[in-house]
């Protein structure tokens, strides 16, 4: 759980830099006042949902391989 949560960690340290300069454009502006900004960050967000399920899945698929491994030996 401690690699998921840094993993997570990551991910945001990575992602707010790009979202913090996006509310400075002319373009986030333009697409805010024609309300196409929602769409832009309703994709962004099934995206970053999606990548944080897709950790969790693989976090449980690993420590149950884990787990068959100790139990072998």
């Amino acid at each position: 759980m401690k690699k998921l949560n840094k993993a997570i960690a990551l991910l945001f340290t990575l992602c707010f830099p790009f979202l913090a300069s996006a509310q400075d454009a002319e373009m986030a502006d333009t697409m805010r006042s024609n309300g196409k900004i929602y769409v832009v960050v309703a994709i962004a967000l099934v995206i970053l949902i999606g990548l944080i399920g897709y950790l969790v899945f693989i976090d449980k698929k690993v420590s149950g391989l884990e787990e068959r491994i100790t139990k072998k030996d």
